[in-house]
């Protein structure tokens, strides 16, 4: 338990629990990526009993132009969802903090938080794309369905959640709990984030952009619930983009592309900054956390 009730920084946030030792994560890690692994060959071996071989191969060696079925994308996310309960397990066994520290140093996960978040980056989101495909046509083929519907509802956010408890989460503050040097975290994070993705060199430093952004928000607010929303709003909207034909998904974005997102994503950080000042998302204690 915590040694005591004052709010912490969230990037140190570990070093507040008594069984907290340095070495402890790296044991949580090598026993979440046994587990990992382990749930990722039964994922495997269920996907090649329901899709077949050829369905395993096209997405292993497609990147991401493959990911514009509702099949494919669920097969991917749900590679990435299972992290969670790994890392969630592993922490168990090591017993070095609860599971509900990675989420935030406010308790644990606030829903409301996270949802009240969500409004703006999707919003913004789908104006900047609309934008985007009105200036350059759509490039895709509809795909719209009633799975890619739930898909991109249910699957897209927890894969977002489950990068931002993996990113933000243990690996930031990791780095923060041996360091004790926030923006080292955040940058150590974003980078491991940005090569975690098969982007081509341009892709890569527009990822790494997010991974910092989600960092800093995360660091201000306490907690990965509103780096969580912007994850979110991010995969969403490209989800509901893809489905609709107005954009395919690619491993090689253009540099112009690539430079416009980045001017998009200083804005919806600004505009993200300003609007938490007055809502009061930074620092808050929610009366109505619930610990995951």
């Amino acid at each position: 338990m915590a040694m005591n009730g004052k709010l912490s920084d969230y990037i140190t946030f570990p070093r507040t629990f008594e069984n907290y030792r340095w070495y402890k994560p790296i044991i949580v890690f090598i026993l979440a990526a046994i587990i990992t692994i382990i749930l990722d060959v039964l994922i495997v071996g269920v996907f090649y009993i329901i899709a077949g071989p050829d369905f395993l191969m096209s997405v292993f060696k497609g990147g991401y132009e493959v990911l514009n079925t509702p099949l494919t994308i669920f097969f991917s996310d749900l590679l990435i969802i299972i992290t969670v309960p790994s890392l969630y397990l592993a922490s168990k066994l090591v017993n070095d903090r609860p599971f509900s520290s990675y989420s935030s140093s406010r308790g644990g996960w606030n829903f409301k938080l996270y949802f009240r978040a969500l409004i703006i980056p999707v919003i913004l989101y789908i104006i900047y794309m609309s934008a985007v495909t009105i200036i350059e046509g759509p490039d895709g083929t509809s795909h719209l369905s009633i799975a890619f519907i739930a898909v991109i509802l249910i699957s897209v956010p927890l894969q977002s959640i489950a990068e931002e408890y993996l990113f933000r989460g243990f690996i930031m503050q990791t780095v923060g709990s041996w360091f004790k040097i926030p923006v080292l975290a955040i940058v150590i994070q974003a980078i491991i984030f940005s090569l975690s993705h098969g982007y081509n060199s341009i892709g890569l430093f527009e990822t790494l952009v997010v991974g910092i952004g989600c960092g800093f928000f995360a660091w201000k607010t306490g907690g990965i619930e509103v780096s969580s929303a912007i994850h979110t709003a991010n995969n969403f909207s490209v989800g509901l983009f893809v489905m609709l034909g107005l954009k395919t998904s690619t491993s090689s974005p253009k540099l112009l592309d690539v430079a416009a997102t980045i001017v998009f994503l200083i804005i919806l950080y600004i505009i993200m900054y300003y609007v938490g000042k007055k809502t009061d998302w930074f620092g808050e204690i929610p009366h109505n956390s619930q610990n995951m």
